[in-house]
């Protein structure tokens, strides 16, 4: 990926990007820096908001830094967890000279946060049930509650474990690398001056107690998690201390881990922590093999088209592509802008499928013009530029206004805006090689902007934008801060980044390019169909929650909602397109189980009234009902702008 990568837009300078030098330290500021990651709040202005840090809820000060093992509430049209600082920890002493909190490092799978006017260094890590510290210089330390401490008691004779009662039923235990004398009041414990590592950890059942004992002398520093061939990510964790590692691990963790026989770990399966992810399960060992089914990258339907359909198929592909001639795209929009090269490129595939060559012409004529203008820089009113404050695209829109563009210029939704573009321009490099060729060091810049695997690849972005390797799915939120994290609406256009990405690879030949972006494909599909498809015999999900909803609206960190950025929850139409489109031949395997679909599509048809929604469906009606779905799809009048009737008959016709 990184031969042709070097690439970089036309230079420009964000007047509406925070700057991020407020909260990273300086030495990590001359690298591009990560613009979805699960700490984003703390690097944001004014960085007041938590961030789940699995199990925990974590927020920080300037001078502290709160806890929450947050409760789970829900509706039946919302579920999240409630932030409460069950613990706060910080110094008696503070200094006079005030100064920011940092972010010191960071990793796939932890962060580094220095509280320099505390002398406290956390090292948070995703998954540890503990929360981890180390205590800089000689301090006397202040552990203070909303609630009111019952007790606070040693359990041994050199005082390195003390077990922490709450009246809000909660018991904490706090262990350290050396002795610390605790004095405490209703509602504060102070220690006498203390340096080394603190940890502490909520108990969620008592017979948990024995296995935090056992591994409460190791700990996590930062993890690194690698894509490898075939299809399989590897965590590998750095830790201190003595003995194993216990993590926890969510749903889908534990899935991929049993793909792998576990050879190199050991499932605490009774060992449970709660989360709205779904229980953490306790895993002993500091290397994990996450194995995944590898799903292979074609341009064409899986199963082929049916020969007596192609006549229908045909005749509709005429009028689309006749159409593509007088109809100029009409937007500036980077979205919108890039669903019309989507829909134009898919025409040109069917025209393949369905052995219409004679329409690929035209169909390559209006990509070419399409997309070239937004490749060198000739496109009236907008295009796509560089920032070197964080690393990476905006567009002209978005670098003056932060909600132009769907706020691609404060980094939000970079997979999905720049998927539907790679989507046209693999299948453009497909059949015009030496057009691939032309351009290819601008295709790889947009690939690179949210594909990026690291600093040896490509120094002029960070590290995979907006793919989170310990959820395994993306997150589309940018750096905008939010009370419940990131946050991510569709999971299609997710997946089709990704997918269009291996085509782009598939299209030069690049079998880095189609191992990474299948890999990323299939663990966005595995995720959405943990966290977004909601079957209530899953029992993932508070049953009245899953009663109520059969796809979840926008999957935050910290949150599940059943209502749109743009829609109600009544409109569930919307709510099952927006997790479809663009149809292409990868949704085959986004929607593979037929029953689900049948249910999914059952639920959403009494709110149907959009003729483009209703096409989004009839689409998945045709996983179980191919019939009834082709007359409906024949009596639409119209239809979503990432769209078309040819496409709606190709994927009945190869059901």
């Amino acid at each position: 990926m990184s031969s042709s990568s070097s690439f970089l837009f036309p230079q420009t300078q964000s007047t509406v990007l925070p700057d991020p030098s407020t909260y990273f330290s300086s030495n990590l500021l001359s690298s591009p820096l990560p613009t979805n990651s699960f700490f984003q709040n703390y690097v944001i202005p004014n960085g007041s908001q938590p961030e789940y840090i699995h199990p925990y809820l974590i927020k920080s000060t300037n001078s502290s830094l709160s806890a929450s093992y947050p409760l789970l509430l829900f509706t039946t049209a919302l579920l999240y967890q409630a932030f409460v600082p069950d613990l706060t920890i910080s110094s008696t002493q503070t200094h006079s000279q005030q100064q920011n909190r940092v972010i010191s490092s960071f990793s796939d799978l932890g962060v580094t946060l220095d509280i320099p006017s505390s002398n406290l260094r956390f090292f948070l890590s995703r998954g540890s049930p503990f929360i981890t510290a180390s205590v800089t210089s000689s301090t006397s330390l202040s552990i203070t509650t909303l609630y009111t401490i019952l007790s606070l008691s040693s359990n041994n004779e050199n005082n390195t474990k003390y077990t922490l009662k709450l009246n809000n039923t909660q018991t904490w235990l706090i262990y350290t690398s050396s002795p610390i004398h605790f004095n405490h009041n209703a509602s504060e414990a102070t220690s006498k001056p203390f340096s080394g590592i603190i940890r502490v950890a909520v108990l969620p059942n008592p017979n948990y107690e024995t296995i935090l004992d056992k591994y409460s002398s190791c700990y996590p520093l930062l993890g690194d998690a690698t894509l490898e061939e075939p299809s399989r990510v590897v965590y590998q964790w750095q830790k201190e201390g003595s003995g194993d590692l216990l993590m926890l691990a969510h749903p889908l963790h534990v899935k991929l881990l049993s793909n792998n026989n576990n050879g190199n770990v050991t499932l605490l399966s009774d060992f449970k922590y709660r989360s709205i992810d779904g229980d953490l399960v306790g895993v002993v060992g500091d290397s994990w093999i996450l194995q995944t089914d590898r799903i292979p990258v074609t341009w064409y339907s899986n199963n082929g088209v049916e020969t007596n359909s192609y006549d229908e198929i045909v005749s509709a592909l005429v009028k689309d592509v006749q159409a593509l001639n007088s109809s100029a795209i009409g937007t500036t929009s980077s979205y919108f802008y890039g669903k019309r090269v989507g829909r134009a490129a898919r025409l040109a595939l069917i025209a393949e499928e369905v052995s219409f060559s004679k329409v690929v012409p035209t169909v390559t004529d209006f990509l070419k013009e399409a997309i070239e203008p937004w490749l060198d820089g000739t496109f009236e009113g907008n295009g796509f530029l560089y920032e070197n404050k964080w690393g990476g695209l905006v567009t002209k829109l978005g670098s003056t206004d932060s909600s132009a563009d769907f706020g691609f210029g404060v980094y939000n939704d970079h997979h999905y805006h720049l998927g539907y573009f790679l989507y046209g321009i693999a299948v453009l490099a497909k059949i015009d090689p030496e057009w691939g060729q032309k351009y290819k060091p601008q295709v790889y810049s947009l690939v690179t902007d949210f594909m990026n695997l690291g600093q040896r690849y490509n120094r002029n972005y960070p590290r995979l934008r907006c793919f989170d390797l310990y959820t395994l799915h993306s997150w589309a939120a940018g750096v905008t801060e939010f009370e419940d994290g990131r946050n991510q609406e569709s999971t299609s256009e997710a997946v089709n980044a990704y997918y269009s990405a291996a085509l782009v690879g598939l299209a030069y030949g690049d079998s880095s390019l189609v191992a990474t972006g299948s890999t990323l494909v299939a663990l966005e599909i595995l995720a959405a169909q943990t966290w977004w498809h909601v079957k209530v015999e899953d029992n993932l999900y508070e049953e009245e929650f899953a009663k109520d909803n059969r796809i979840v609206g926008i999957v935050w960190a910290n949150k599940r909602d059943s209502k749109l950025w743009w829609a109600g929850a009544d409109c569930r139409e919307c709510r099952l397109g927006i997790q479809v489109l663009p149809l292409l031949p990868i949704t085959e395997t986004l929607f593979s189980d037929a029953d689900y679909v049948k249910e999914l599509v059952e639920w959403t048809f009494p709110s149907l009234s959009s003729e483009g929604w209703k096409g989004m469906t009839y689409a998945l009606q045709g996983v179980y009902d191919k019939q009834t779905a082709l007359q409906n799809i024949r009596t639409l009048k119209g239809f979503d702008d990432g769209n078309s009737y040819s496409n709606l008959l190709w994927w009945i016709h190869s059901r």
